[in-house]
């Protein structure tokens, strides 16, 4: 069972992949962590978001999108990874292809707090206080060019 990477701009994803995108997402951050929120929030379709997923057998595992943020600052939001498909190293396989589609430019995120170790290993540091939103504690990261 090997595992496939893609990295697409929205005008490139079909139907299908965006649904099942998009089902991961909201199975995950609305339905498991019972946060009601507004999951479609227009930056899919910008020109500058990259979306990046994974596939294991035709399946989405994992998933995680790339903004571009003002002053060519990334924000990676997003980050996701199936139930059944956890504790394989896939969120760490999809900041390593994150992080190589970035390139030198800053990229910051919004860190669920209990993840802040995940993240650091891939070069973020925490960048300001933590705050709570819809429920979850979060940190905001940043990661500086080398």
């Amino acid at each position: 069972m090997s595992v496939e990477s893609h990295l697409a701009g929205f005008a490139e994803l079909d139907a299908r992949t965006f649904h099942d995108l998009l089902r991961l997402r909201i199975d995950v951050f609305v339905v498991e962590q019972s946060c009601p929120y507004p999951e479609l929030d227009g930056r899919d379709v910008e020109p500058g978001t990259r979306h990046l997923w994974l596939t294991r057998d035709g399946d989405v595992v994992a998933y995680l999108r790339i903004l571009a943020d003002p002053g060519d600052v990334a924000r990676i939001g997003r980050v996701v990874v199936a139930p059944a498909a956890r504790g394989a190293g896939l969120a760490g396989a999809l900041m390593t292809e994150a992080l190589a589609a970035v390139g030198d430019r800053p990229c910051v995120l919004e860190a669920q707090t209990h993840l802040v170790d995940l993240y650091a290993g891939h070069g973020f540091t925490v960048s300001g206080p933590g705050y709570v939103e819809d429920g979850i504690p979060h940190t905001p990261m940043r990661r500086n060019p080398n």
